[in-house]
Parts: C-alpha cells; structure tokens; sequence
C-alpha cells in the first residue's frame, strides 16, 4: 500500500454488513439437503440470480425459470416470493467497525454492492446502518455488477473519490481484485476480526 493516506472506505453489504444466505428459506422448503444443492447447482444458481443483480426484472427471471423447470415452479417462486425470510440480520461485528469509522469522522464512507433494484428498497428500510453512507451505488439501478471495472468508475467519478486514498472491501475475491485493478486498495473480507485488524494496520480504525 502507497503512503497516501486512506480518506474514504467502501464496504460490500451482503456478507460483509448483512447476512443474507437462500438457505435460511430453502431449509424449510427441502427435506433432503442433496435435493437443495441440487437446486442451488441446477435451478436457482448464483449466475441466474446475478442477471437480476445487473438489473433483470424479478417477475421475467422467475417466469424464465419456470419454463424451463416446471417440475420445480413452486421452488422457484420461493426464491423472491420470500426473499425477505432469506435476511439473516446485520452482522453486528461488522457494524459496530462502520459505526466507530463514522463516529471517529475521518474517513467518507460509501457502499457498493451487487443487488437487486427491486429488493434493495427492503433492504434500506430494514437496516438503519445504511443510512450512514454518504452514497450507495446498487448493481441493479446501475445495470453493471462486480467485478466489471465501470461500476468501481461510476463510484469513483459519481462521489469524487481519489481511488489511491480509497479502500474497498468485499467478501468476493473476485470483486476484491476488481476494486484494485481500477487503483482502489482493497480488502478480501473474511470475518470481523480480520477486517478489524487489517484496517487497524493500515491506521484506518
């Protein structure tokens, strides 16, 4: 890391600020833990749920699904027809790093996440931590998602951001590598403990 001192910190939200896991519903819904991975791997996968993240309409992805899995029609519906039962709550741990970073005032506090446009209002209401950002740029509403380097510019060119005084962190590897192939420094997020003590290296906290 250069010698620039960090002046702004830019957190991922779900898996880093937010636990939000398809399982916490699809426990309930499948009996058989092989059938649900079956359905995670085959049906409901993380590339069809990321086309919603980079802004395709709910409704249009689960009817797409259906088509071509009526067999699981009921399944399918589940996963945005109870979308909220999948938040988990804050993770407190790592809220209480925001709030000491927004109480000690030195640093603009940002978030980038890849998230539905539709889902992201229940998100806004539920979490008043969210409100402590100076701005939040959300995949869906952007139509670009991590780790495509235009969403990390849109960021960087919307709020000002200088990116070498900047620090990202996400839970993703990939989206990690993204923010520093754009010349954000970044942290690959693991838990709290390791978060809080790289920032405290770095002189952040």
């Amino acid at each position: 890391m250069d010698q620039a001192k960090i002046d702004t910190v830019i957190f991922d939200l779900g898996g880093v600020l937010i636990d939000w896991n398809p399982e916490y519903v699809f426990r309930q819904v499948f009996d058989d833990e092989a059938e649900m991975r079956y359905f995670f791997d085959h049906i409901c996968t993380h590339d069809w749920n990321i086309l919603q993240d980079a802004g395709r309409p709910l409704a249009e992805a689960t009817e797409w699904l259906v088509e071509r899995h009526p067999e699981y029609e009921s399944q399918i519906r589940d996963y945005y027809g109870r979308w909220e039962d999948m938040l988990g709550g804050p993770i407190e741990e790592t809220v209480q790093i925001l709030e000491e970073l927004r109480a000690k005032k030195e640093h603009r506090l940002y978030a980038l996440t890849n998230w539905s446009a539709e889902t992201f209002p229940v998100a806004l209401e539920r979490y008043g931590f969210l409100h402590y950002f100076e701005g939040i740029v959300v995949s869906g509403v952007e139509r670009l998602i991590k780790p495509d380097p235009r969403i990390y510019e849109l960021l960087i060119q919307r709020y000002e951001v200088q990116a070498h005084r900047a620090i990202f962190i996400d839970d993703n590897f990939k989206n990690a590598k993204g923010a520093e192939a754009v010349g954000l420094h970044a942290i690959h997020f693991q838990h709290a403990n390791q978060l809080r003590s790289e920032l405290e290296q770095r002189g952040i906290l």
